[in-house]
């Protein structure tokens, strides 16, 4: 779905397939290894379309669980506050519509060079290149690699209970599971380029 249908279906600063993104440095072959690093196969691909068909009605639940997570650590809030610490509450509103969609794409989405775009983006947007500027805030520049990679766990498994509640067997949900958890892996592992020295990544 391109920007303009997202803009009007009113996620602020969703920019999925926008012509303006920067390509990716990282190509799709390393992409590939990446894949295979994760152990991520097809079949992985068909339970993440499962999961997506499972959370996309409890998606505000889910952001619910997770925005209350940051709220109660105020060393991750901060990062969504302005110079005086206070929370930017239309700031954290801009990201939870573009966090909510994530999930979804997350799912649904195929792992193609349009979607490798896109998380070099978000990777950007987390960073000092371009944190802040989606939204016009000005709160802290960067959030650390350290929080990136150690959300990992919160939003892996906080996700297995309502995948629990989608009706399906026990090794359905598992599967559905280790897919979620093979993808979150994989975005945030590409979410860390711009932290890395030239060279390292």
């Amino acid at each position: 779905m391109g920007v303009v249908r997202m803009a009007e279906a009113g996620i602020p600063g969703y920019a999925y397939g926008a012509r303006e993104l920067a390509r990716s440095p990282v190509s799709l072959e390393e992409l590939d290894l990446l894949r295979q690093t994760v152990l991520f196969t097809e079949e992985d691909e068909r339970y993440l379309r499962m999961a997506g068909d499972v959370l996309e009605g409890r998606l505000d639940e889910v952001l619910d669980l997770w925005y209350g997570f940051v709220a109660d650590h105020p060393h991750l809030v901060y990062y969504f506050s302005d110079r005086e610490g206070r929370p930017i509450e239309e700031y954290l509103e801009r990201v939870r519509g573009r966090f909510k969609r994530w999930v979804l794409d997350v799912c649904r989405r195929p792992y193609d060079q349009q979607w490798l775009d896109y998380q070099h983006e978000i990777a950007l947007r987390h960073a000092r290149e371009k944190k802040n500027r989606t939204d016009g805030v000005e709160a802290p520049e960067e959030i650390p690699l350290r929080y990136m990679i150690s959300f990992i766990y919160p939003i892996t498994a906080t996700v297995r209970r309502f995948l629990e509640d989608g009706g399906h067997p026990e090794e359905e949900v598992e599967k559905m599971h280790q897919a979620w958890f093979k993808a979150v892996v994989l975005h945030v592992t590409l979410w860390s380029r711009p932290y890395a020295r030239e060279g390292s990544f």
